[in-house]
């Protein structure tokens, strides 16, 4: 495994921040790490990287113990923080270069030219950093996390405050590393988590909830389907209280009703029958066979409106 957590564990006063958590990515995987703020993730990716020192369980890079052997890890991972730390009145090269020679790498000059090629940055190459946009601020950032060639990359929230251009271009660069690295990045963009993992973990209040493919997620975890429904007229959950084989119901805007159901047919049939007989008219039925991430990200951290 390229990274392998083992009861992970940190404690902030009288708040664990991260509870006794597992899982592993393998090489060559893209993983998205997911949870609302204050869950434990940049808490997670730190203690990974050896930033900061866990108070229970093991983390393993390459399998190399983190704790025991931290700077034989730090060669391996290639680290973006959340809060891309630069030199703002240095240049682009000249920071890359300043990089470079911490990490002893060889032939550095060719290796900053590779990296600022990968990420991009060629344009804005022989300007100073605070010149830069926002975007181009977190490629030096990816490129610095790149310029010893690690096996494995921890991104946390490389696409913080970029416009939807940026995203798309630094989404494309993550992919393309992927290819050849390991990657675990953390992200609020579930659309961009969408777009370029396979494979989900999410953690809520410091615990693991979810870590599974994608279309497993989205599948629900009783091979559940969403029936979302529209009437003309407002209806509450009160008048709904009678529905069988429902998971979850929520009234949303518009006289919408979203329905988690692994018997979609058979509660189509029931509002139906409700629609003839309390004349609240129907405008519109559908089923979606799997859930958004979205959905699945709600559901997992913050539940919805149950029923009976």
């Amino acid at each position: 495994m390229s990274i392998e957590v083992t009861n992970l564990s940190k404690v902030y006063g009288t708040q664990k921040a991260v509870n006794g958590i597992s899982f592993a990515v393998k090489k060559g995987e893209i993983v998205g790490f997911l949870g609302p703020n204050g869950a434990g993730k940049s808490t997670t990716m730190k203690m990974i990287t050896g930033y900061l020192t866990p108070d229970g369980g093991s983390a393993q890079v390459c399998g190399i113990d983190v704790a025991t052997t931290p700077l034989e890890t730090k060669k391996r991972i290639g680290y973006l923080p959340e809060a891309n730390p630069l030199y703002f009145e240095m240049y682009v090269r000249e920071y890359l270069d300043f990089i470079a020679d911490l990490h002893q790498v060889a032939d550095k000059k060719t290796r900053i030219e590779a990296v600022i090629n990968t990420v991009g940055l060629t344009p804005e190459s022989k300007k100073k950093i605070g010149q830069l946009s926002k975007g181009y601020k977190q490629r030096v950032g990816l490129a610095a996390a790149l310029i010893h060639n690690p096996d494995v990359l921890i991104l946390d929230e490389p696409t913080s405050g970029l416009d939807p251009n940026q995203i798309a271009e630094i989404r494309d660069v993550i992919k393309e590393l992927g290819k050849e690295k390991t990657v675990l990045f953390s992200s609020h963009i579930l659309q961009e988590v969408e777009a370029v993992c396979e494979r989900v973990v999410i953690i809520n209040k410091g615990i693991i909830v979810a870590d599974d493919t994608l279309a497993n997620l989205q599948k629900g975890t009783k091979e559940s389907s969403t029936v979302v429904v529209q009437f003309k007229q407002a209806v509450t959950t009160t008048e709904l209280h009678d529905l069988k084989s429902i998971d979850t119901l929520e009234i949303q805007a518009g006289n919408t009703i979203v329905i988690t159901t692994a018997a979609a047919d058979h509660v189509k049939k029931q509002l139906m029958e409700f629609s003839l007989r309390t004349n609240k008219e129907i405008i519109a039925i559908q089923t979606n066979a799997a859930t958004s991430l979205e959905e699945v990200f709600r559901n997992l951290t913050q539940g919805t409106v149950k029923t009976n």
